[in-house]
């Protein structure tokens, strides 16, 4: 799953380039963070992403056709082209859809958990975000929530050293994120971010003990985002090649890679093969994916409301009537 990853951030990424999608965003170097903790929940676990954690639908079951039609805004969209690329959702999959707003997931991962402990299902919420993220007002709000309301969930920070530009340095003073959970009487854990072993073991403890007590845990995955914050970022303006070029070589793909060949259990030969298979896979997702139509000019007034209002009903009117008169134009 990890290298499924790594191959749709490199294909995704050089459609941008080429112009084909209009944005993207990669998760180079925190593969262990999605599939470690994604593999500790249980598929009735509500999960509440941001933009990086692409990897963590894909384990819930996500083809990543799915995640191809997001970013061309295709009629396989589930957001039916509302959203810009890199914010997925899947009601099936229990996997809330993205919003761009920093930290706005929080909040609303406490009130997950809310109804969960009030429905009795067994299940918690888990909320992803970034160091950068700890820095808003929404972060303190939905940890007292979480922490006064005593319901099951993990916050789980994904602390990769920079904010878009800003380095952890700059953002906070302190020992990260994971001591700010102590003030609001929450455990924490900090991990190995890059370490898919320890991530899913840490997630696992964290996961029980929010059932077992009703209570929040805040998991602080230390890692390094190798790639640009998005495409359209430079990170080379902000941060030394050198520094990138050395965490690069940390990466958790190649640390499970290196483990697995030690005890005799992969090679480089079986290897190759799942990468070209799994490149194969996201190619052909693509290509799909660019040629299936756009939705329907009527998808714009659909799933505003329960029941169109009137103002609704007389623009989609007047669009209508305006479509109708320049049809050469559209």
């Amino acid at each position: 799953m990890m290298i499924r990853v790594q191959e749709m951030d490199e294909i995704f990424l050089a459609s941008q380039r080429q112009g084909r999608i209009s944005f993207y965003m990669t998760s180079l170097g925190e593969e262990a963070i999605h599939v470690g903790s994604a593999s500790a929940l249980d598929p009735g676990d509500m999960v509440l992403a941001q933009y990086r954690e692409a990897g963590v639908l894909l384990w819930r079951g996500a083809p990543v056709q799915l995640l191809a039609d997001q970013c061309f805004s295709n009629v396989g969209d589930p957001a039916k082209g509302r959203q810009m690329p890199m914010h997925f959702g899947s009601k099936e999959l229990n996997f809330m859809t993205i919003s761009s707003p920093l930290t706005t997931q929080l909040p609303q991962a406490v009130g997950c958990a809310y109804a969960l402990k009030r429905k009795g299902t067994g299940n918690i919420s888990c909320v992803y975000f970034g160091e950068g993220a700890a820095s808003e007002g929404d972060f303190h709000a939905g940890l007292n929530f979480a922490s006064t309301l005593e319901v099951p969930m993990i916050f789980f920070c994904r602390n990769n050293g920079y904010a878009i530009s800003t380095p952890a340095k700059e953002q906070y003073r302190g020992d990260g994120i994971a001591s700010r959970a102590y003030g609001y009487d929450m455990l924490a854990i900090r991990v190995d971010g890059n370490d898919l072993a320890a991530v899913h073991a840490a997630t696992a403890e964290a996961r029980a003990v929010a059932l077992a007590e009703r209570r929040p845990v805040l998991i602080e995955a230390m890692t390094y985002r190798v790639g640009h914050h998005s495409t359209s970022d430079d990170s080379t303006r902000y941060r030394p090649a050198d520094e990138i070029a050395a965490a690069a070589a940390l990466n958790p793909v190649d640390r499970m890679y290196n483990f697995l060949v030690k005890r005799g259990w992969w090679d480089a030969t079986r290897d190759a093969k799942l990468r070209a298979k799994e490149r194969k896979g996201v190619l052909l997702a693509l290509e799909n994916a660019e040629k299936r139509e756009k939705p329907g000019h009527s998808e714009l007034f659909t799933d505003v409301y329960k029941e169109k209002p009137v103002h609704l009903i007389e623009q989609e009117a007047e669009l209508l009537e305006h479509l109708a008169s320049y049809p050469g134009e559209y």
